[in-house]
C-alpha cells in the first residue's frame, strides 16, 4: 500500500491535501457501503470501504472537482478491479481536494477514462 502526505494519484483521480475551507459551492454526497471517489466506465471503481462516520465526500459545481474529509483514522483506497489494479492508497486523517484527471477532445475537455 502506498502512503503520502501532500499529494498522490490512483489512475485517473489526484488527491491534494489542503488546509483551506471548503469553497461555497461544496454539497455533501450521500453514500452507503462503499465511498466512491472516481465511478470507472467499465465498473472498477476507486472507492473507500471506511465504516460508517469516518469520510465525507462533497460535490462542488466543476464535474471534475470534489473534496474529501478524512476523520480520525487513516483509510484505505482501493481500485476495485481484479486484474491490472492500481496499488492500494493509505489516505490520513484531512481535508483533500480531489481531482479527476482531464485530457483535451476535439470536443473540448472531458475526464480522462480508467
Amino acid at each position: 500500500m502506498k502512503t503520502f502526505k501532500c499529494s498522490a494519484a490512483q489512475g485517473d483521480l489526484v488527491l491534494t491535501r489542503t488546509d483551506a475551507a471548503l469553497p461555497s459551492d461544496a454539497h455533501p454526497i450521500v453514500t452507503e457501503g462503499l465511498v466512491v471517489l472516481a465511478h470507472s466506465e467499465t465498473g472498477h471503481h476507486h472507492a473507500i470501504a471506511p465504516g460508517p462516520g469516518i469520510v465525507e465526500l462533497f460535490g462542488t459545481s466543476d464535474p471534475l472537482k470534489g473534496y474529501l474529509r478524512v476523520r480520525d483514522r487513516p483509510v484505505e483506497l482501493k481500485h476495485y478491479r481484479a486484474f491490472d489494479t492500481h496499488e492500494s492508497l493509505e489516505i490520513p486523517p484531512g481535508l483533500y481536494e480531489i481531482h479527476r484527471q482531464r485530457e483535451w477532445s476535439p470536443e473540448g475537455w472531458r475526464k480522462v477514462e480508467d
